[in-house]
């Protein structure tokens, strides 16, 4: 499966820079980057804009190419190409997103060319926020917020301009939309790039069983907020099935974004990855087997207005409704 990497961020808040340096690194150095908005004065933008081919070859030798239609179609093309030879064996995808740009719908494609077979994966999303601006832009823009919201890595750029330090005010916003979102400083576009690669792991966004890492209390910000659920009991496929049909009818647009490692009652040996944006959920991904000796289901939420409470007792009252028709069926 080739990972693909979404960054966004907000305008001018170091996306392009980052990239730029990135691709320099060893671990970048097969890459092919879509650019999924054009409009920025940026990475090989002009050349891409003016090329009659929608893919080029980069300096670093990675292969540049922006959207012209659809991403879906765009992610099954650079694939299909790739296959045949038509495009050098990269290694990575990363998607640049615009400033603008609302990253869920992004998520939405990667993840359904993911069910479709198309061999790529989402290994994370990263989100840039401007060390200098960044509180003043999460208090203003609505779009902004639901970037860092969603990111499984926050980049903190252009901390030369504060002394090289977080700003208090900057750190407590970004904890209290994404509380468990690892923030880390780049400086003039300069980060080690392991810092990027294997960040969108499920079990690595939950703590373990017995880990001295706290899971995150959930905030109440008063747009977006950020929940865990955690259940040591395996649960029956139909009741995971009618639980992400009800989630998708009451929260709908307003669930960014969900994933989730679950023990499925009907499968004990392999855990099912689950993904869901707003109200799609794709087709779990089966792992071959568990990570870990800790089984127990793991489910991350974000999004508008949820309450851990309400999604606990959804899925409990669900639950104990499958059970109790299995047991009624019963001879």
């Amino acid at each position: 499966m080739i990972p693909v990497t979404l960054l966004t961020g907000f305008l001018g808040s170091g996306k392009t820079t980052l990239l730029a340096r990135l691709l320099k690194s060893p671990e970048f150095g097969r890459s092919a980057v879509i650019i999924n908005e054009f409009g920025e004065v940026g990475i090989d933008h002009d050349l891409v804009a003016a090329a009659e081919e929608s893919f080029v070859t980069l300096e670093t030798g990675c292969i540049c190419c922006m959207v012209r239609g659809d991403l879906e179609a765009t992610l099954a093309d650079l694939v299909a190409r790739r296959m045949t030879g038509a495009l050098p064996l990269f290694e990575r995808i990363v998607i640049e997103t615009s400033g603008l740009a609302d990253p869920a719908p992004v998520i939405n494609a990667v993840m359904s060319e993911t069910g479709r077979g198309a061999g790529i994966v989402l290994d994370g999303v990263v989100t840039t926020v401007d060390a200098v601006t960044g509180a003043h832009t999460l208090d203003r823009e609505a779009q902004a917020i639901r970037q860092v919201a969603v990111a499984d890595r926050l980049i903190v750029t252009k901390t030369d301009l504060t002394g090289n330090r977080l700003e208090p005010r900057l750190a407590a916003r970004l904890r209290d939309i994404n509380p468990r979102a690892p923030v880390t400083t780049a400086i003039r576009g300069e980060l080690g790039s392991g810092v990027l690669i294997g960040i969108g792991s499920v079990d690595a966004l939950i703590p373990r069983a017995g880990s001295d890492e706290p899971t995150p209390a959930p905030r109440h910000n008063p747009s977006i907020s950020s929940i865990s659920i955690r259940r040591a009991d395996p649960v029956p496929a139909v009741a995971l099935t009618l639980f992400l049909e009800a989630l998708a009818d009451h929260a709908g647009a307003d669930l960014l974004r969900l994933k989730g490692l679950i023990h499925v009652a009907e499968h004990p040996d392999r855990p099912a990855v689950i993904h869901g944006v707003q109200h799609v959920f794709h087709e779990p991904q089966w792992l071959a087997a568990w990570p870990t000796d800790d089984r127990s289901t793991r489910l991350v939420l974000i999004g508008k207005g949820l309450s851990q409470l309400w999604v606990q007792r959804l899925l409990d009252a669900i639950e104990a409704e499958v059970r109790e028709i299995a047991t009624t069926a019963a001879p």
